[in-house]
């Protein structure tokens, strides 16, 4: 049990709960500390989970110093504000002070008085709601002293806040978890209804101050401004702000510490079910390393998330570096919840149009087609649902935005322009399946054709890349030249790019085509 490891003790008038871990009795180590406001709720509220990630190894050493407040509104919030309800008092603004206590008082008895690692980058101060803020100023005011800090729902929407952090970059040797759920402030009608979009911002401007790795972005889909999902970020940003610090794995880590998972810096996911059909997306997202342009980010769309979105975000965050760099520019993925790289039946369902089987080609092992014909749903999924919420939550320009299908998702991306031309400014079809239905993309071709030529209002061209590898079969090669060919014959309504990859299949077109498409996608019709 860890009753007798749980200490409460008082440094002036400031009560404190220490917790110490499993193996602080065993020997003469020194451990790192993390002092957690609000007396602690956060690690408290889950205890037994950290005692039992202890017993399975997948946690170091970390002493927890829970502080105490009698006033949160006035220690965690960094200067005055009117109250948000009238009849309560207005916002103390004291936290400098109460950070100056934490770093010169608090700090030094804890180390006096415990094994500690007193290093900067060995202390982090953690706390949800308002005192995820105040964690956040410590960090700015402090950073000599508290190294790392875990902002879990953070309080963003304080009135100053993000204009406050858009001046002032964070120091640049500090390092930040953050975490929000999706669902904070969405029913509140004011200003705490900014809870999400101000903390995606501000982790855009994060981005620009902090060293690759140092910075980490949760999302909780399901997430509400409630302690129950605070409590579940907390372990993780324990672990995460101590694990990669360079620092030795305990010997009771059994090498745990050196055993995580690859995550990409800047991307984060989140499942999304259709309002119509109740079909569920994993919906991920790479975010740029630089502010918005004027006019926002670029916004690249891409299907079969599963298979190729690692790909395409290694690839934007080494190709936008500055000063070189391309322009800054989102990866939206849409893939499914699936550790399968192609989910097959999903596919078949969302990419395409409904198949006259009597018009289908005989499959190889025999068998009739997969279910299939789902693509104005999907289509009202990402026009209805998704673009909608990426626009929420970024700045967005709103004229490059761009669509990219592989395969069946290429048939998918061309039935899009074709059919919900306003929806992308760029459309980019790779290995593109012409063969479907009978092809029947040519008579949508046919309408869309039309109707642009009808149209009494001047239209601009649609961007269209259309690639292929030389080694594909014959069908699919034959079926992207012979549509590229079409379509370079109405250049004043499609601005078409058509190329081959020499020495490319069907797989392994898509990560050769990775570096034509970010140009494309930045702004350089010709790839």
């Amino acid at each position: 049990m860890y009753l007798h490891r749980l200490q409460k003790i008082k440094v002036g008038e400031r009560a404190l709960t220490v917790y110490l871990p499993p193996s602080y009795d065993q020997g003469q180590e020194a451990y790192p500390v993390a002092y957690v406001h609000d007396g602690g709720n956060l690690f408290m509220d889950c205890l037994n989970y950290l005692e039992h990630l202890y017993a399975a190894y997948k946690l170091s050493g970390v002493i927890l110093v829970g502080v105490e407040s009698a006033n949160r509104n006035d220690e965690y919030t960094p200067w005055p504000a009117e109250e948000l309800i009238k009849t309560w008092p207005n916002f103390g603004g004291k936290g400098p002070a109460y950070v100056q206590e934490l770093a010169d008082v608090i700090k030094p008895y804890i180390d006096e008085n415990y094994r500690t690692l007193p290093e900067r980058e060995h202390t982090a101060v953690i706390g949800g709601s308002f005192g995820g803020l105040i964690s956040l100023f410590a960090l700015y005011w402090r950073p000599e002293v508290f190294g790392n800090g875990g902002l879990i729902s953070a309080s963003f929407w304080y009135e100053g806040v993000l204009a406050y952090v858009q001046e002032h970059p964070l120091p640049s040797t500090v390092r930040v978890f953050m975490s929000i759920g999706k669902n904070e402030g969405i029913y509140k009608q004011n200003i705490q209804k900014n809870m999400v979009p101000y903390t995606m911002k501000a982790h855009q401007w994060f981005q620009s101050a902090l060293p690759d790795g140092e910075l980490l972005l949760a999302v909780d889909p399901e997430g509400t401004h409630d302690p129950l999902f605070m409590a579940r970020q907390f372990p993780e940003a324990l672990s995460w702000l101590f694990e990669r610090r360079g620092r030795k794995v305990h010997e009771t880590d059994h090498g745990e510490g050196e055993n995580k998972p690859h995550q990409i810096q800047g991307t984060f996911s989140f499942l999304r079910n259709s309002e119509r059909t109740g079909r569920q997306y994993r919906i991920s997202v790479a975010e740029p390393m630089a502010p918005p342009p004027e006019e926002g980010y670029p916004v690249l769309y891409m299907l079969d998330a599963n298979a190729s979105f690692g790909t395409f975000a290694e690839a934007v965050r080494l190709q936008t570096r500055r000063p070189r760099g391309h322009e800054p520019a989102i990866i939206v993925g849409i893939g499914y919840d699936s550790p399968d790289a192609m989910v097959t039946p999903d596919r078949f369902i969302d990419y395409t149009e409904p198949a006259d089987q009597d018009k289908m080609p005989v499959r190889p092992d025999g068998s009739s087609w997969p279910e299939n014909g789902g693509a104005e749903e999907f289509l009202h999924f990402i026009s209805e649902q998704l673009k909608p919420e990426i626009e929420r939550m970024y700045s967005i320009h709103r004229k490059r935005q761009s669509l990219l299908g592989h395969s069946l998702g290429g048939f998918f991306a061309l039935y899009a322009m074709m059919t919900r031309t306003e929806l992308f400014q760029q459309y980019i079809a790779a290995s593109p399946s012409i063969w479907w239905n009978d092809q029947a993309l040519y008579g949508h071709l046919d309408r869309w054709l039309a109707s642009r030529q009808a149209s009494h209002e001047p239209l601009e061209p649609v961007g269209c890349m259309i690639c292929v590898g030389s080694e594909e079969k014959e069908n699919m090669l034959d079926g992207a030249r012979a549509m590229a060919k079409v379509l370079s014959e109405h250049q004043e309504h499609v601005d078409v790019h058509y190329f081959e990859v020499e020495g490319e299949g069907h797989v392994s077109l898509l990560p050769a085509i990775v570096s034509p498409i970010l140009r494309y996608v930045s702004g350089h019709r010709k790839p």
